[in-house]
């Protein structure tokens, strides 16, 4: 297996409130997804739904990866105009818990 370059990593996990409906959850995969597009330091976007049979997911239902060259683009991610209004309006009203681990990869 070939060892990609360094490249550094946001990573998110969410779980949902209980009341959030599926078509929320839905919109929420859809803006981030638009939101990481529209910005020029995202190198790349990843999601996926919880699929292990390990149960150790701890309530997290969705993982979120954000990839950007180095941790300078990430810099520029978090505080960003958009990213804040995103959180603000998707985020907010319908987290119940959220884990963000970022990293440099294969450092």
């Amino acid at each position: 297996m070939a060892e990609k370059k360094s490249v550094y990593r946001h990573v998110v996990l969410f779980q949902f409130n209980e009341t959030t409906p599926q078509a929320t959850v839905e919109s929420i995969e859809g803006a981030f997804r638009e939101l990481c597009a529209s910005l020029p330091f995202v190198k790349d976007f990843e999601w996926g739904r919880n699929s292990s049979p390990e149960q150790l997911n701890d309530g997290f239902t969705h993982c979120f990866i954000v990839t950007f060259a180095d941790e300078l683009g990430r810099d520029q991610y978090l505080p960003h105009a958009d990213h804040q209004a995103f959180c603000r309006q998707y985020l907010d009203p319908n987290l119940k818990k959220v884990c963000v681990v970022d990293f440099r990869a294969n450092d």
